[in-house]
């Protein structure tokens, strides 16, 4: 399949020894599984977090389909594709039944969580806890549950697949390891472009 028109960043692998630990989601309401699902259980397996918006342009243009590349391309590999509904803005219009609506309209087959309302301020618990910039995010966890990849945007899907490749490929002792995007820039962004919904 095409990767995205405009492909973002990945990042490069950091050395062993450079590890990040992220808590697990927390969900408050999950779809497309019997039950709710936590990081913790799903140890051996390369976990792909995709967190979203349904109103978000570039979630349902480039970041939901991805989703649903992975969850196709590696079915069969131990690898479980995770969508996040991480609402930050317009939170009246995104609810649990409209999201309902959505999931089934574009038909999105892979477990989807709603991330968890804070008590206080916009940013639902698991974006503020993982710092996550916008949408769409992708997380990447290796079979240890640590965190190996955190971007901000569209990223290319050869470059993502060659990191779940690596992951799957490591053998239990291989050292905990992250990758972060930095921008480098101090640009400011608009509210939501063709890259994605920023945190103002």
């Amino acid at each position: 399949m095409p990767s995205p028109a405009a492909p973002g960043r990945v990042g490069t692998m950091l050395p062993p020894g450079q590890s990040t630990s992220l808590p697990g989601w927390r969900a408050s309401h999950w779809f497309n599984t019997p039950t709710p699902i936590e990081l913790e259980d799903l140890r051996g397996r390369v976990v792909l977090v995709h967190a979203f918006q349904m109103l978000c342009p570039a979630c349902v243009a480039h970041g939901l389909p991805q989703a649903l590349r992975v969850h196709e391309a590696f079915q069969g590999e131990a690898v479980t594709v995770i969508g996040l509904h991480t609402v930050f803005e317009h939170h009246e219009v995104m609810g649990p039944q409209a999201l309902q609506a959505f999931i089934h309209e574009y038909r999105w087959p892979f477990p989807i969580g709603v991330d968890w309302a804070a008590e206080a301020g916009p940013l639902p618990v698991t974006m503020a806890q993982w710092g996550l910039g916008g949408t769409p995010s992708v997380v990447l966890f290796d079979r240890h549950g640590r965190a190996r990849l955190h971007r901000f945007g569209v990223v290319d899907d050869l470059a993502l697949g060659a990191a779940i490749g690596q992951l799957l490929a490591e053998g239990p002792a291989v050292a905990a390891l992250e990758s972060r995007d930095h921008d480098g820039t101090d640009a400011t962004r608009p509210a939501c472009d063709g890259e994605g919904c920023v945190l103002r």
